[in-house]
């Protein structure tokens, strides 16, 4: 199971740095990994899950006691999006959050226009990046290996636009959307089924602390005499 191997991934780098701290929650874990190396962690643990977007959400860890603050504030938001957005994919990893979406919920075949249950699952989770503003928000359009290269790059671009402004048309400001399509380049299933390719059709989201958020977080986390 893929979301498996992503996190042991995870986990097994987070061990590296604190070796028998095996009772930590997910917030302090975030903590370490932020303190322990940031962008080169996860380029590691990136590499490691063939996921980008988790390392690109460890590169950008705070850290430290700042970093186990918007942790917990991260594992509330996962949780109403776990119970919201059952038919997607939710996974919490140090400061942020990933979300997989895959064409099944949001595209036809061969397609970047939403379809009718893709806009039900995105005012889903709508409701949620509403309700939490001080986050920044990127969306990567994925597809898979049926086609040329550069259509399915120019496909998976497609995708990620038609998510983010769908997402800007229902009130979320374009400052935290950013947008990139990685074509067929990061399959996180296989091709050569027709049902990994399916999944491979798929769109995820990054979900991260803005500045204001870490701002506010390194305050709490001085008043609580940490760093």
């Amino acid at each position: 199971m893929k979301t498996f191997k992503i996190l042991v991934a995870s986990f097994l780098v987070v061990a590296i740095f604190s070796a028998g701290c095996k009772t930590m929650n997910k917030s302090q874990k975030g903590a370490v990994i932020g303190t322990a190396g940031g962008a080169a962690v996860g380029a590691v643990i990136g590499k490691a899950a063939g996921n980008t977007a988790m390392g690109a959400i460890i590169g950008a860890a705070a850290g430290g006691v700042t970093g186990a603050v918007i942790g917990h504030q991260m594992d509330k938001q996962a949780e109403e999006m776990k119970k919201a957005i059952p038919d997607a994919e939710v996974v919490r990893v140090a400061e942020g959050i990933v979300i997989e979406f895959n064409s099944k919920i949001l595209f036809g075949f061969d397609q970047s226009g939403l379809t009718t249950d893709a806009r039900t699952n995105l005012d889903k989770l709508l409701a949620i990046l509403q309700k939490y503003p001080d986050t920044n928000i990127e969306v990567q359009g994925h597809t898979d290996s049926k086609g040329t290269t550069n259509y399915n790059q120019k496909l998976s671009e497609e995708r990620a636009s038609t998510v983010s402004y769908y997402l800007s048309g229902k009130g979320i400001t374009t400052s935290r959307l950013t947008i990139i399509g990685f074509g067929e380049t990061l399959p996180r299933y296989t091709n050569d089924t027709e049902d990994g390719q399916s999944q491979n059709r798929r769109v995820d989201f990054l979900i991260s602390a803005n500045e204001k958020m870490k701002a506010e977080a390194a305050k709490e986390a001085e008043r609580n005499g940490g760093k």
